[in-house]
């Protein structure tokens, strides 16, 4: 995510970390294009993992929330190395999900402030050690 360098890290995310929860609204009766994006990411998930070191993110998770009024979010959990390049498009996953970004998503991020980061030592410094490498 672009603001990620102007968001303050807490105290819990190693240096050279940035941990981003952002969320974008849903286009109004995409819910099922929503389910189809999900999917191809799951279908084609081993390119998915080949993409990340280039993206310097050592873990991505997605969510959806429905609100009472319908309105349906997605929200995009990562844990990327500092000055990691994002979605990488020339890479044909890259591109497909970014693809499917512009057909069922508003366009952009709101960007939430990480408060807090806690996993147990050894995970941590695998987490640390890929975000800073890629490897």
């Amino acid at each position: 995510m672009d603001d990620s360098a102007e968001i303050p890290m807490p105290a819990s995310v190693p240096d050279g970390l940035h941990l981003e929860l952002s969320r974008a609204r849903v286009l109004s009766g995409k819910d099922a294009e929503l389910g189809e994006w999900m999917q191809m990411l799951h279908d084609r998930y081993a390119e998915c993992q080949q993409a990340l070191p280039a993206e310097r993110a050592a873990f991505e998770a997605t969510f959806s929330h429905t609100e009472e009024d319908g309105t349906i979010w997605m929200y995009h959990l990562s844990l990327v190395g500092e000055g990691s390049p994002g979605l990488d498009t020339s890479n044909p996953v890259g591109a497909a999900h970014e693809a499917w970004a512009r057909q069922v998503k508003e366009r952009g991020w709101e960007e939430l402030t990480p408060m807090f980061l806690l996993a147990p030592p050894h995970i941590l410094d695998a987490l640390t050690s890929f975000g800073r490498t890629g490897s």
